[in-house]
């Protein structure tokens, strides 16, 4: 029998063509909120993944971003971002994926990210390692926030008010940069295998960090919320790291929570 993280991956793959081909299409996007966009291809996707999953594992419950899933009472829940990046995809610009996360009994034991443009499919099963195209794949060990590379989100409402700058600042002028690319699934599959060092995002949804979290995890790095407790999957926050980096950063973290710079900001 396959896997469920091979089933995912099969899914996601087929969701990724569909998404492909909308791409190519250039297909348009509605508002769903001030700044949040939805496009056709959101929604073909989603249909697609909950009609497979349904045919796969008929008791799961799946919890899905544009709400097509249906949240039963299954040990077995999947959550199911159809397209994140969903802004990227609208303006053309080449950073979304299709991400697939399996919680059973409260615990994630299998998680996918699939990434279209690149055709690059990052996989993992709980205990069992995490996967980049069926390759091993492995945090960094940077242990120094001095050397390290990172990246971060920004909430599509009122961003200007969003006390993530404070964080943004501080490890832009501290480190060797900190990417902002819209697609946080996509950042903790680079910080699973080795491209990012660390990321940390406020107000993500389940369906952001499901996958991605078992992927840093069993590439052998850390998911704690931002002050170190356990990472909850509708929590505040998230740090994904590579373990080396986790206490410098949370100490980092805590003096910015505290209203504390290291760096000044400008006069």
């Amino acid at each position: 029998m396959k896997s469920f993280a091979e089933i995912a991956a099969e899914i996601a793959r087929e969701s990724g063509a569909v998404i492909s081909e909308f791409a190519r299409r250039r297909i348009g996007f509605e508002l769903k909120g001030a700044h949040d966009l939805v496009t056709e291809a959101d929604r073909a996707s989603e249909q697609l993944i909950v009609e497979r999953l349904h045919q796969q594992f008929p008791t799961h419950a799946i919890v899905a971003e544009e709400g097509g899933g249906n949240d039963g009472s299954s040990e077995y829940c999947w959550y199911v971002d159809p397209l994140d990046g969903t802004t990227n995809f609208a303006h053309g610009f080449p950073v979304y994926n299709v991400s697939l996360g399996l919680e059973r009994s409260g615990e994630i034991v299998a998680g996918v990210i699939y990434d279209p443009t690149r055709d690059e499919m990052f996989q993992a099963e709980l205990g069992s390692g995490a996967f980049l195209n069926g390759e091993p794949i492995h945090v960094t060990p940077t242990a120094r926030i001095d050397d390290s590379l990172s990246a971060t989100g920004f909430p599509s409402r009122k961003r200007h008010q969003n006390i993530n700058v404070h964080f943004y600042y501080q490890l832009a002028m501290m480190s060797h940069g900190v990417r902002r690319a819209g697609a946080a699934a996509l950042d903790l599959a680079y910080v699973a295998c080795g491209r990012l060092d660390f990321f940390w995002e406020f107000a993500l949804k389940p369906w952001d960090v499901a996958a991605g979290s078992l992927l840093v995890r069993e590439a052998g790095g850390r998911c704690t919320d931002m002050l170190g407790a356990p990472l909850n999957l509708r929590g505040a926050h998230i740090l994904a790291d590579n373990t080396a980096l986790h206490g410098d950063v949370l100490e980092l973290f805590g003096e910015i929570f505290a209203g504390r710079q290291r760096v000044p900001l400008p006069q």
